[in-house]
């Protein structure tokens, strides 16, 4: 062991001191220039345009989709208060025809439709919640529906084929679409010549399982449709309006 001298021992200590506050500079150098990093690419994230990943800040309040019991969509006097054999009529839901049903839940109205078009048609039944997916699929073997389809869609895309569709309905969803104008603008694609996109919702401000149909008629204008029907016979079961829409 090598004795040291007081003198000896002040450098020393005055050297690891020093070692100690250079050290300590240089982690809080760090810490702020990688805070100051992040600080910009918030910035810059913030100020990019929809880049269709989902994962953005909504333009405007959305309700949470609903994942509870699918039982509840399915009550006796449903078919009469919302006059459904009505909304197919004005949709052009006919004999032979492609129809989806973007958010279908419970399948409620996929039956409908599935019975509506026949053996010639097709009914694609779309919805995010892979339970719903799942319970539709069983609801369609129990009914024997041969001509019903199930997507899985995604938060911003439905996920429909190219040009598979001459009516699309979106019965209680659309206050659910976060990204809405994008998200009709990819339902484009799915749209044969001359189809019809259906909203049925009601009034509300987005948060609240609702939203004023002012709102989703300048949204759907700004996805490149244009207004073609409004109605409000859907009000007995709870919905304001009907809103029918074709591409421009």
């Amino acid at each position: 062991m090598i004795a040291l001298t007081s003198s000896s021992r002040s450098r020393l200590s005055r050297f690891i001191l020093g070692s100690i506050l250079v050290g300590g500079c240089c982690v809080r150098a760090q810490a702020q220039a990688e805070e100051g990093t992040k600080r910009v690419l918030n910035r810059v994230t913030a100020e990019l345009p929809y880049s269709g990943t989902g994962q953005e800040t909504t333009q405007r309040p959305t309700s949470t989709p609903y994942s509870g019991d699918l039982s509840i969509f399915e009550y006796p006097d449903r078919d009469k208060k919302l006059q459904i054999d009505r909304v197919m009529d004005l949709l052009g839901i006919t004999p032979g025809k492609n129809v989806a049903d973007i958010g279908a839940g419970s399948g409620w109205f996929t039956v409908r439709a599935s019975r509506r078009v026949g053996p010639t048609g097709v009914v694609i039944a779309e919805d995010i919640n892979p339970i719903a997916i799942e319970y539709i699929g069983k609801r369609v073997l129990k009914e024997n529906l041969t001509n019903v389809r199930t997507v899985l869609g995604g938060p911003d895309d439905p996920r429909l084929p190219a040009g598979s569709v001459d009516a699309v309905l979106m019965l209680k969803v659309y206050h659910e679409i976060a990204h809405p104008v994008p998200t009709m603008k990819v339902l484009q694609k799915a749209l044969r010549p001359g189809a019809k996109v259906g909203i049925i919702d009601r009034n509300g401000n987005g948060s609240d399982h609702g939203l004023n149909h002012e709102v989703v008629v300048k949204e759907m204008g700004e996805a490149g449709y244009k207004l073609v029907g409004t109605y409000d016979f859907t009000k007995a079961d709870g919905q304001d309006y009907f809103l029918i829409f074709e591409l421009r």
